[in-house]
């Protein structure tokens, strides 16, 4: 079997699982949060349940998405307990976790680094300015802070996903010194798996009052980005996010060559359902490009993971990987898996 890995675009059979919306931050564009104690927290049983019914269906990916509990909160001991326990459940049933859970210390991302695969934290924007608008009431969307996590996860040989979300008040040159302070970091550390561009999309819960980031944009905004990041960064959008099959097709011409996590629901962006496999196949394949299944974490990083994780990663690697392909991506550094 031949593939020609040029015409590739990747996605992640994946299902999310919310350990609570609860969350301190107030984002103005949010349509994820509930206030604090206001969101039950799932329990083990719960979420066992559902994995176990996930084992038969080709998923691969758990992305343990949570809000978040405030550092100095009493219950955060118990909340980041709840992430492992669930990354190790997940685990123990032969599914890949991979955590976004805001902004963690140095030694909880050190503990999560042994139950996942992968770990992400949206950077956002780096410009201070929107901490007078959609991050006013966000303690945890300092700049710094997440700059600050993603050098760490550099420094724990965390591979991890970052992005931008476009359309909060940022300017163009905003956009470009974010992916040029990703870009720095990669450098240094070479950790960086996936650079996801964005477009904010109003949904119902939020208070934000501006229209949805313009996809007819983003081709121009992939475009640059694929010019700042380096080349062993995969470029990835939301489809569910570029309504219009020509300009999502526009934005893989220029350079974004992965489509994410494909689950049930976005739980970012609830009022927007995921396009699934075989609608985005039948997008993509006139068009010449050929839709693969990736693991949450690239064959480049797998020497990263401890020796447990290692071998769930070979066992997924067989189901979804040809075995032609795998050969070329050992060769290449290519994102697909």
């Amino acid at each position: 079997m031949t593939i020609n890995t040029s015409c590739t675009v990747t996605y992640s059979p994946a299902y999310t699982i919310v350990p609570t919306y609860e969350c301190f931050n107030r984002c103005s564009y949010c349509n994820f949060r509930t206030e604090p104690g206001q969101s039950p927290w799932i329990t083990l049983s719960a979420a066992e349940t559902v994995l176990k019914q996930l084992q038969d269906q080709n998923i691969c990916e758990i992305l343990i998405l949570s809000g978040e509990v405030h550092p100095r909160s009493p219950k955060r001991q118990a909340w980041f307990q709840r992430i492992y326990d669930l990354c190790e459940l997940a685990l123990s049933l032969g599914l890949l976790p991979h955590t976004n859970a805001g902004p963690l210390s140095f030694e909880e991302m050190q503990k999560l680094k042994n139950v996942n695969v992968s770990m992400g934290l949206m950077l956002e924007q780096s410009t201070p300015a929107l901490l007078n608008t959609v991050h006013r009431h966000a303690p945890s969307k300092v700049p710094e802070v997440r700059l600050q996590q993603l050098q760490w996860a550099g420094e724990l040989q965390i591979p991890f996903t970052t992005g931008l979300l476009l359309g909060i008040g940022e300017t163009p040159d905003d956009c470009w010194e974010t992916l040029e302070a990703i870009s720095r970091l990669h450098q240094n550390y070479h950790h960086i798996q996936e650079v996801i561009l964005q477009p904010h999309s109003p949904g119902n819960q939020q208070s934000f009052d501006a229209p949805p980031f313009d996809p007819h944009q983003l081709p121009e905004v992939i475009a640059k980005a694929r010019q700042i990041l380096p080349p062993d960064i995969t470029i990835q959008i939301p489809p569910n996010l570029v309504k219009d099959d020509q300009w999502l097709l526009a934005c893989i011409e220029v350079g974004a060559r992965d489509l994410g996590g494909i689950g049930p629901k976005d739980e970012v962006n609830p009022d927007y359902p995921h396009i699934q496999e075989q609608a985005l196949r039948e997008i993509l394949q006139p068009a010449g490009w050929e839709l693969l299944p990736r693991l949450p974490v690239y064959p480049q990083f797998d020497d990263w993971l401890s020796r447990e994780l290692q071998k769930a990663v070979r066992q997924w690697r067989k189901i979804l990987t040809p075995t032609s392909l795998l050969q070329e991506q050992k060769s290449t550094n290519l994102p697909i898996s």
